[in-house]
């Protein structure tokens, strides 16, 4: 469960499922077992109208998916004038006050850095207004010294107590930020609590052998 305006992370090694749960929440997998409630509706449930359900949830994965013939003001206008209604000039001037890039706004996708586009991707994905935010491995693609700058929009946007659940390998940005930490492990979610418990005192052993590789590896 993910209470309101919290942040999950969810961890575990390659290939345990963190990224097929995150597609599943945003109803781009098939779920064929189980449920998923977003606001209380079963958003699994083949009935509910999918576009309605992703009009509130946000997504944001590993490669940037900017639209390179549109500058960045402009990959990130259009979602909050069709879905709410926004004027260009309310919608520009929301997505200026988050973006934090002054005239790189202005900037075709290709002239600025990787974390720049990240950060901008991230804001296409807030300016919706999701319910929920689902960040899939958002720093995987950047060179180190970028991840930082990425990872102080997540903080900022926690500051505004927004719903988040982040599949991550950044462990010491996920004990540090984060609410709740959910370990997966061969598409189950096989342990969780908050990052204290977790990472200091995991009871499966199967957590304990992936971060004890994690600590020695100096990620944690």
């Amino acid at each position: 469960m993910v209470a309101p305006h919290t942040v999950t992370a969810l961890i575990g090694a390659s290939g345990s499922g963190k990224s097929t749960l995150l597609r599943c929440a945003d109803l781009l997998e098939e779920v064929d077992d189980g449920a998923i409630f977003l606001d209380g509706e079963e958003i699994t449930d083949p009935r509910p109208d999918t576009d309605a359900v992703r009009r509130r949830i946000g997504v944001v994965f590993q490669a940037y998916n900017l639209f390179p013939h549109l500058t960045v003001l402009q990959n990130i206008t259009p979602a909050p004038r069709r879905a709410h209604g926004l004027s260009r000039a309310r919608a520009e001037t929301d997505a200026r006050e988050r973006l934090g890039l002054g005239a790189k706004a202005d900037e075709y996708p290709d002239r600025l850095s990787g974390g720049q586009q990240q950060r901008a991707a991230i804001v296409r994905a807030l300016a919706v207004r999701p319910r929920l935010l689902l960040l899939d491995e958002i720093t995987a693609a950047l060179d180190p010294e970028l991840v930082g700058e990425v990872l102080g929009l997540v903080r900022e946007v926690k500051e505004d107590s927004m719903t988040m659940v982040i599949a991550t390998h950044e462990m010491a940005f996920a004990r540090e930020v984060v609410d709740q930490v959910c370990f997966l492990d061969a598409g189950v979610v096989l342990e969780r609590g908050t990052p204290e418990e977790v990472f200091g005192a995991p009871r499966e052993e199967r957590t304990q052998r992936f971060l004890r590789r994690i600590v020695a590896a100096g990620r944690l």
